[in-house]
């Protein structure tokens, strides 16, 4: 083994010398919290298709009314019941404007002698279905997120409070929540309606009224289990007052559960909303939402229904997706599911 060592030559061994300044340097990049989970959000699949879906549909909402000539509210009988006629399609006897006249099927465009081009077909009333639908489907978003943000924001203050504060302020506000679990959402709902003028804010205000507990229960666990831990009593420990402990402890720390249950809160306001208009308690006519252009559609299921398909795909696309992003926030949010 000697003789073997002998014979490599000495340019073969190097001298490595290593500078203690840099002897624990970090080569990759430091990720924040956010920059992390931003990772971990994009290797699950289904939550970033649910984001290009929701983007697509916002988007629509917003432009869909504008990219045909027809007022969303304008009647106009003669044009009727009309099926969907899109052009280049209709070569493909796809959304051709075939339709049922008694027991035949024929070209109801050329029956009615018009010569215009409805993607959507048109309701009893003769509105064109296409514009009315990425209507109601702004009023419906716009609908869900202020009734979702203003639950969020009375949830956390008050589940906030109530934890932070603990003893007798929290079993008052405790009292308080469990008499309103105990009264049914539906109640308290139809009777804001009818003390209240119908209209987007009422329906807003009566989602609001009780959509606020079940976060309240969250933020108050959450600050529950961090507000006895040993950074929240070093602060208090050092004199930091308690607006800012709550601001820079406590908040950041439960911001991810937060934004993980406003993300489940937005379909459930979608799904209400679209009920309440179902029955008869939400938007009147001739404003439109989902709910009131699935009211309109079902009744003519049997004869028209691709004014019931078109409402009831996107709610259901809107639903999917919120929950799909908001399972994938839930997973990328949460430390216990890192890699």
């Amino acid at each position: 083994m000697t003789n073997n060592l002998e014979k490599l030559p000495k340019d073969s061994f190097e001298r490595i010398t290593i500078d203690s300044t840099h002897a624990e340097k970090i080569t990759k990049p430091s990720l924040s919290f956010w920059q992390d989970a931003w990772l971990r959000i994009r290797k699950n699949k289904a939550a970033i298709i649910s984001m290009f879906i929701l983007a697509f549909i916002v988007i629509m909402a917003f432009v869909g009314p504008y990219m045909v000539k027809f007022d969303p509210q304008e009647v106009n009988v003669t044009h009727a019941n009309l099926p969907p006629k899109i052009p280049g399609l209709e070569k493909w006897g796809i959304a051709d404007g075939q339709g049922k006249l008694g027991t035949k099927t024929l070209d109801i465009y050329e029956v009615k002698k018009i010569d215009e081009y409805y993607w959507f077909g048109t309701d009893s009333l003769g509105r064109d279905l296409f514009s009315r639908l990425w209507m109601g489907t702004r009023i419906s978003l716009y609908i869900a997120l202020v009734a979702a943000i203003i639950d969020v924001f009375i949830g956390v203050l008050y589940g906030g409070i109530s934890a932070y504060y603990g003893g007798r302020t929290d079993d008052i506000m405790q009292r308080i929540v469990e008499v309103l679990i105990g009264i049914p959402t539906l109640v308290i709902v139809i009777l804001m309606l009818l003390v209240m003028e119908p209209g987007i804010w009422a329906i807003i205000i009566a989602i609001s009224i009780t959509g606020w507990i079940g976060m309240s229960r969250i933020v108050r666990g959450q600050v529950l289990k961090f507000k006895n831990q040993e950074f929240v009593l070093a602060a208090k420990t050092l004199g930091a007052s308690d607006s800012r402990i709550i601001g820079k402890h406590l908040l950041p720390n439960i911001m991810a559960i937060i934004i993980i249950n406003m993300m489940f809160t937005i379909p459930t306001a979608i799904f209400f909303e679209a009920f309440l208009s179902f029955i008869g308690l939400g938007l009147q006519a001739p404003a439109a939402s989902l709910g009131t252009l699935i009211n309109d559609g079902y009744k003519f299921l049997e004869y028209q229904p691709h004014m019931l398909f078109f409402p009831a795909v996107l709610i259901s696309l809107l639903m999917i997706a919120f929950n799909l992003i908001g399972d994938g926030l839930r997973d990328a949010l949460d430390p216990k599911m890192k890699d």
